[in-house]
């Protein structure tokens, strides 16, 4: 017998893994195994934690008696209400690992109020683990999760599985989570962090988070399974895991649009344990920690620091936190400020920092390496210090590292770097390995560029050499003293001279060659870097040639799209002074630089040219590339690298244009071991074979279909690709492709060997199918920029929109479609369009929510074969004729589009709270006509002001209560008030 694919599989393969790692699982046979615990604990299905099962583990776990464990239990039924659920999930994850004050009765009758444990950190094995399937919870709405983790009746993980066999994909099981939170957000009020996976892959992100921050956890344990799902479940949902994790690793941030939910990338998590079981053993004091640029180590060394002052190594630890720089130290200042940690200083001064070592109080402290040139040595007065060293590579210079050593002899020392330095480098007797590992051992712990390509952390980085342009002085160009130092020579001696005499920074510095380079700047970035909304870096060897380069550019640009950074002095010639900019100057250009989407667009800067500054510790995520006329290797041509590559939406890779032949030899310009110098920038040669073969997999799909300029050509090809698995292939195939095509066009061999052409029809298919699909009225805005200059230069594309037309919602559109012959494509239109109109107005009227439910429902058993292509799109005409029936019942009525919603919702949501549909009409029309007279809507960012949210509540207890006695709606009907509220907001009134 043949069993067909399906999430359900996937679903009982997750419950028999987490069997294994020591859950109590239910459902693996197929059924609904949240029933099981349902019936045993007698859950009704408005409740999010099984309260019969915790009672009993509190009775267990603190040792009091039944009754004030069910008084307890009552007392934490109000812990889950929330108008908003960060805060909620802040205050109860206080409870889960610290417990709950409660008076707790004592067997002579008298009350003490004691902290009672919801969960017991200490013995794991006190505590009971469940993991269940399609745990049903109805608040308002209904959710089903696919898989759900409890501790001790209470859901810390949350799991949506999808199945790439039903063309879904763990991106869709995002989405899922994210509306559960929203129409549910009293379960995750308990919540640790969710999972979505699909047949392949498994992504995490704590409660709250948004997509971009669902991320992989790939270092699993060693197993015998290659199966690398199982090896993340293994690894992220063991038991003592899941527990670890609530106890020792959340952080809250406060952030300007909210509090944001920070939980450990796995790298973080695991270097975090290997510090603090070094420090346990006290075998070895010190540890390098050789992390890429990007992949967090400032949260590494907060997670760090607080495991240790929260006792999870030794008793009474100090921890300092020691950068190289003011600004380094301003912005780990301020992300302390933002975080929930606890018990930090920082050192405002030598003498502030000597007393604090000489007080040796446990606490975290953050202090600049140079504050130790003045401390006295040997003041260390705690016998548990740990040291933690950001960017340790740099703290060999001016002896800074021995001041360091002498003020505290008798510490524990980690080094945290992207970038270790090798003798030889700087100092001919340092060397980041041997200061901060001991013998035999390379690093304490690792985490490579491959590594963080491959978890999308960073993004890889392409080279292009164009070295051999440096050498084509024009004679004439040459400065008129050289020509008279060497006048004896001929043209070919003054060359010889200039090879072995002249200096990259000379070099750099002739007018000639300066033109040239600046020429090729000017060509690349208008060809390659600003038609997709990416910026670039101009690295000079001199603060004069950064000058010279910057005075060129200007010319060619504009001075607000060129902006020349570098330090400066007094003396400087004019040429130099003409960019010196003050600190202030400095933050607010790179400030402008950084901004992203529209503001982007604005007069911001597009080109910065520097000399030194901006190499390392720079993150701007819009950076694309950078045009390297500077002699740089190793950790130095590491951070420069790693400036380009921070992932941005629609950023396929990172680039690097090399005029000095950088890379003409990696082996020499990077001297680290094979993986990183493969990993760190590879050839356009590569990027352009890396092209072809994606043009040849993605071209298969069709392989059987002639490429011709018809109309039946381009519908077999949209119907050939409207349905899994082919839909998933080309979807994902054909981003990839515009990536690679991004970054290598323009390139004579596209032409010459008819890649260009290949992908042009390919362009032109992808458009049809963006229109049947999408419901997008221009679906190239969302293509790169290449692209649709490719299909837009192309006239036939006109052809392909008639046969496959995107329409408005109208009664024109259900007549138009008809003139469709396929019934798929039928179907797929007419339910994206449909979807298109319903999505921005589901909260506008309920009607429009349940309408939206159904267009979902229809299309899913269409996908699963459950009902044939003219049955759902009779089924969808019915949704959409009912959509535009919305507006033609709110005329009738007499009602605009907001007193229409609140009328729907009192009629068809609430039906029984209200006298009749008259009163619905007077309160509908009451609330409607108070709101535009006391809601300011005047001035933008009404909608989200808390101001206008308060008052609107106002309203709607001043009408429903004191008006119409209707009070019992706000209490006995969960989210009737932001219902309400959404729909005079979305309405506009």
């Amino acid at each position: 017998m043949v069993s067909i694919p399906s999430e359900s599989g996937i679903e009982r393969s997750l419950l028999r893994w987490l069997s294994d790692l020591g859950w109590e699982t239910h459902g693996q046979d197929g059924g609904h195994g949240a029933t099981v615990l349902d019936d045993a604990y007698g859950r009704k299905r408005h409740d999010v934690i099984y309260w019969d099962l915790l009672e009993e583990q509190l009775t267990m776990i603190n040792d009091i008696s039944e009754n004030d464990a069910e008084r307890f239990t009552d007392s934490l039924k109000r812990d889950l209400d929330t108008e908003h659920l960060m805060d909620a999930n802040r205050a109860f994850h206080r409870l889960l690992t610290k417990g709950k004050p409660f008076s707790v009765t004592q067997a002579d009758g008298t009350t003490k109020t004691e902290y009672i444990d919801l969960i017991d950190h200490e013995e794991h094995d006190n505590n009971r683990f469940h993991a269940v399937n399609q745990f049903s919870v109805s608040r308002e709405t209904t959710i089903r999760p696919d898989v759900s983790l409890f501790v001790n009746g209470i859901p810390l993980v949350t799991m949506e599985l999808k199945g790439l066999t039903q063309d879904n994909d763990w991106h869709d099981a995002v989405s899922d989570l994210h509306d559960y939170e929203t129409d549910v957000p009293r379960l995750f009020v308990p919540g640790l962090f969710n999972v979505a996976a699909d047949t392949m892959e498994l992504r995490y992100g704590a409660v709250g988070a948004p997509k971009a921050f669902y991320e992989p956890w790939n270092d699993a344990p060693e197993t015998d399974t290659v199966n690398e799902m199982k090896q993340a479940v293994n690894a992220l949902c063991a038991p003592d895991t899941v527990l670890d994790l609530l106890k020792n690793f959340v952080f809250y941030e406060r952030r300007s649009g909210g509090d944001a939910k920070i939980i450990p990338r796995y790298m973080q998590y695991n270097t975090v344990n290997a510090i603090l079981d070094r420090v346990r053993t006290g075998e070895h004091k010190r540890g390098l920690i050789w992390h890429t640029q990007g992949s967090g180590k400032s949260f590494t060394m907060l997670y760090a620091a607080d495991n240790l002052l929260s006792g999870n190594a030794v008793d009474n630890p100090q921890v300092f936190l020691i950068v190289d720089t003011e600004k380094l130290e301003r912005q780990m200042e301020n992300q302390l400020g933002n975080l929930s940690l606890e018990q930090w200083t920082k050192a405002e001064s030598i003498d502030h920092l000597e007393r604090l070592i000489e007080d040796g109080e446990s606490e975290l402290v953050l202090t600049t390496i140079q504050k130790f040139q003045g401390v006295t040595p040997d003041q260390q007065d705690n016998d548990e210090v740990i040291v933690m060293s950001d960017e340790a590579h740099r703290f060999m210079e001016a002896d800074l590292g021995s001041r360091l050593d002498a003020a505290l002899p008798d510490c524990y020392h980690f080094g945290f770097t992207g970038t270790p330095v090798r003798e030889g480098e700087r100092h001919a007797d340092r060397n980041t390995f041997r200061e901060f590992s001991p013998e035999g051992e390379d690093y304490l712990h690792r985490y490579s560029i491959k590594q963080g390509i491959d978890d999308e952390l960073i993004l890889p980085v392409y080279f292009t050499l164009r070295h051999e342009m440096g050498w084509n002085i024009d004679e004439s160009g040459l400065d008129e003293t050289f020509e008279q130092a060497f006048q004896g020579l001929s043209t070919d001696e003054k060359h010889a001279l200039i090879r072995e005499e002249v200096t990259a920074t000379e070099l750099a510095e002739i007018g000639p060659r300066v033109d040239r380079v600046v020429e090729e700047i000017d060509r690349h970035y208008d060809d390659h870097v600003a038609p997709n909304g990416w910026k670039g870096m101009v690295v000079t060897p001199s603060r004069r040639s950064a000058a010279m380069y910057g005075k060129r550019l200007i010319e060619r640009r504009n001075e607000n799209e060129v902006k020349v950074l570098y330090t400066s002095t007094n003396d400087d010639p004019e040429l130099i002074q003409k960019f010196h900019t003050d600190s202030e100057e400095r933050d607010d250009i790179i400030t402008a630089f950084k901004q992203t989407g529209e503001k982007a667009d604005e007069e911001t800067p597009k080109l910065l040219v520097v000399h030194d500054m901006l190499l390392t510790g720079f993150d701007a995520p819009i950076l694309k590339t950078i045009y390297l006329d500077r002699n740089i290797k190793n950790h130095t041509l590491m951070q420069a690298i790693a400036r380009t590559n921070r992932p941005a939406e629609g950023k396929g890779n990172g680039e690097i244009v090399d005029f000095q032949g950088v890379f003409k030899n990696i082996d020499e310009a990077l001297d680290y071991d094979a993986e990183t110098k493969a990993y760190a920038a590879r050839d356009t040669d590569e990027l352009y074979d890396d092209l072809v073969d994606q043009l040849a997999s993605v071209m298969e799909i069709f392989e059987d279909i002639p490429k011709e300029d018809t109309q039946e050509v381009a519908s077999a090809a949209v119907e050939r690709i409207s349905t899994h698995p082919e839909r998933r292939t080309f979807k994902q195939g054909f981003r990839r492709l515009q990536n690679l095509y991004e970054a290598v066009a323009p390139d004579k061999r596209l032409i010459n060997e008819g890649v260009q052409r290949e992908y042009k029809w390919l362009s032109r298919i992808h458009v049809a199918f963006e229109r049947t699909t999408a419901g997008d009225d221009a679906p190239e805005k969302d293509m790169r920029e290449k692209t649709r200059e490719i299909v837009s230069e192309n006239v036939e594309i006109e052809k392909i929109k008639r046969d496959f037309p995107t329409y408005k919602l109208g009664e024109e559109y259900l007549e138009d479609v008809e003139g469709l012959d396929n019934p798929g494509v039928k179907a797929s239109q007419i339910a994206h369009a449909t979807r298109e109109h319903l999505h921005p107005r589901e909260n506008q009227n309920p009607r429009y929510k349940r309408l939206s439910e159904r267009v979902t429902d229809i299309v899913e058993r269409w996908q699963d074969d459950d009902i044939g292509d003219p049955e759902t799109v009779a089924a969808l005409k019915s949704v959409e004729e009912e959509v535009l029936g919305v507006n033609e019942d709110a005329k009738e009525q007499g009602m605009d589009d907001a007193e229409f919603a609140i009328y729907t919702h009192l009629t068809e949501e609430t039906p029984d709270a209200i006298d009749s549909e008259e009163q619905a009409k007077a309160v509908a029309e009451t609330v409607v006509s108070q709101f535009r007279e006391r809601v300011d809507r005047e001035y933008h960012g009404w909608k989200t002001n808390q101001q206008t949210i308060a008052e609107i509540e106002r309203i709607l207890l001043d009408v429903l209560v004191k008006d119409y006695d209707l009070g019992h709606l706000i209490r006995d009907h969960d989210g009737f008030v932001g219902a309400m509220r959404n729909y005079c907001i979305e309405n506009h009134g």
